[in-house]
């Protein structure tokens, strides 16, 4: 049952919405989405589900397909790209559930960046990617 599954907390990993280029004014960068892996040891089957969901700016409800990503392994400090996501999501609720084995135990978290989170004020310096700026969950 599931109740008999211990979920011991996730530590060490993070998702980041990355520009490609520097922002500036009039500018439109490409945005990536990555899996920060800070910890010393690898992720076993990397099991991903992106979608948003949330209102248009007209009340409308909306909610976006579901994509899923498999990666058999993460390595130690490293950045895995996961998918571009297009700045015309950003005032929708954006949840990435990251689920992976380490010693045959399970580890599953859901990140979610709340509508309008992913905005210049919020970018922070990330180290496992060169000091690139980005919009850190973790």
């Amino acid at each position: 049952m599931k109740q008999d599954i211990p979920f011991e907390p996730v530590t060490g990993v993070s998702i980041a919405i990355v520009p490609d280029a520097p922002l500036s004014e009039g500018s439109q960068p490409t945005w990536q989405v990555f899996l920060l892996n800070s910890n010393d040891f690898a992720l076993e089957n990397v099991l991903i589900a992106a979608d948003g969901y949330g209102t248009q700016p007209d009340g409308q409800a909306v909610r976006t397909s579901t994509l899923r990503y498999h990666f058999p392994e993460i390595g130690p400090h490293s950045a895995t790209p996961i998918e571009l996501i297009d700045p015309a999501v950003f005032h929708l609720t954006n949840q990435y559930w990251v689920s992976y084995y380490r010693n045959r135990q399970i580890f599953d978290r859901k990140f979610l960046f709340v509508p309008d989170s992913i905005v210049p004020d919020n970018l922070s310096r990330l180290e496992l990617l060169g000091g690139r700026a980005g919009v850190l969950h973790g």
